[in-house]
C-alpha cells in the first residue's frame, strides 16, 4: 500500500480517494470515504450485522440505529474525523461490507478508531485493509497515537490488532473491555 495524502474535505468528489483492493479470497472491494449521502447504506450495514458483530462494534445492541446516530456516522468533517467504507456493487447500488473510522481528540494528536466488517466478509483480510488505510491517513496528518476500545471477547479484533502491531491492555475502567493502541 503506498502512502497517501490526507483526505481533505474540499477534495471529496466521486473520484477521490478510492482504492480497489483484492482480498485473500480474490474478491474485490472499493474503499472510499463515507459521505452524508450514504445514510441509507450505513443504516443497511448496521442492520445487517449479526447481534454479536453489532455488540462488538457498539459495545451494546444497536439493531435499529437512530437518525442522530446515522447522521453522526455519515456527516464527517474530514478535518478531525475520517470514515472509509468498503463497498461492492449490488444491482445498481453500492453496498457497504465494511466500515472503518477514526475521531481525533481536541489536540489532533490522538484518535480513537473502530472497524466493522459484515460477518460474510470476515476472515478475508478486509479489516486489515481498512485499518491500514486509517493508519496511512493518520500518519499523513501527523496523528501520533491510535487506539480502540473493544470487547475482551472480540478475538477477531485481538488477532487483527496483534497482526498490525497494536498493544493490548485491559481497560482500567471496565474489565469486560480491552484497549488496543499503536504509536505512529
Amino acid at each position: 500500500m503506498t502512502p497517501i495524502e490526507p483526505v481533505l474535505p474540499w477534495a471529496l468528489d466521486k473520484n477521490y480517494p478510492r482504492w480497489t483492493e483484492t482480498l485473500r479470497d480474490l474478491s474485490q472491494v472499493v474503499v472510499r470515504p463515507v459521505t452524508a449521502q450514504d445514510a441509507a447504506e450505513e443504516r443497511s450495514f448496521i442492520e445487517a450485522l449479526s447481534p454479536q458483530s453489532c455488540r462488538y462494534r457498539f459495545l451494546g445492541q444497536v439493531r435499529h440505529p437512530s437518525e442522530a446516530l446515522i447522521t453522526q456516522l455519515t456527516d464527517i468533517d474530514y478535518q478531525h474525523d475520517v470514515a472509509f467504507a468498503a463497498v461492492v456493487k449490488h444491482d445498481s447500488r453500492e453496498e457497504f461490507v465494511g466500515v472503518a473510522r477514526y475521531n481525533t481528540d481536541p489536540t489532533g494528536m490522538t484518535c480513537e478508531f473502530a472497524v466493522t466488517v459484515l460477518d460474510d466478509w470476515q476472515h478475508k483480510g478486509l479489516g486489515t485493509v481498512l485499518v491500514r488505510h486509517l493508519i496511512d491517513v493518520a500518519r499523513a496528518r501527523g496523528i501520533r497515537y491510535l487506539y480502540s476500545v473493544d470487547s475482551a471477547e472480540n478475538l477477531a479484533m485481538a488477532d487483527l490488532a496483534r497482526f498490525l502491531g497494536f498493544n493490548r491492555q485491559s481497560d482500567t475502567q471496565d474489565s469486560s473491555q480491552v484497549v488496543h493502541s499503536l504509536w505512529l
